[in-house]
């Protein structure tokens, strides 16, 4: 638990640069809900469902942020500003991956296979983008506020626009 708190303060210290201290850290909605995540992945892997949902329900009411105990985060995850976030149970999120508020990484199906998106490293969504469906974002991507994403993204582009495009 310790680990996750350390490990929490110095990603959300590092990546934004309105913070003096590590109190100020605390009062960031993201860093409970990615606390709560952690924990509740950990109980998802041992197959303790309704106590992992319930950590993550309990997170959703006191952030605004829901993330699925199911989901895979990596390392240096940043969710700036928080409010509205949706990660989807099926979604992969690689290293070093910021989004930012109103952003959801949500499904188009109701079948039970891989219906999330997957997210490579080194990727920065901005503000409400919406990405949908059981694609691939690639390595460094942009994808710019209120674009709404359904198709794989290759390596190394940015993303804007409804329906999302390169540019």
């Amino acid at each position: 638990m310790f680990r996750y708190i350390k490990k929490e303060l110095a990603i959300i210290k590092r990546k934004d640069p309105s913070i003096h201290s590590n109190l100020e850290v605390l009062l960031y909605p993201s860093f409970r809900a990615m606390i709560y995540y952690r924990i509740s992945h950990k109980l998802y892997l041992k197959k303790h469902f309704f106590l992992a949902r319930f950590l993550c329900e309990m997170a959703k009411r006191k952030t605004g942020i829901e993330i699925h105990p199911g989901a895979i985060i990596g390392d240096d995850f940043f969710i700036d500003h928080g409010s509205g976030v949706v990660i989807g149970e099926t979604t992969i999120i690689g290293n070093n991956v910021t989004i930012y508020h109103g952003v959801t990484l949500g499904g188009t199906s109701l079948d039970k296979v891989k219906r999330h998106p997957t997210v490579m490293d080194n990727v920065m969504i901005g503000a409400g983008a919406k990405v949908l469906g059981n694609i691939i974002i690639g390595n460094n991507v942009k994808i710019g506020a209120n674009a709404v994403v359904t198709k794989d993204i290759p390596d190394e582009s940015v993303v804007i626009g409804i329906p999302g495009r390169c540019i």
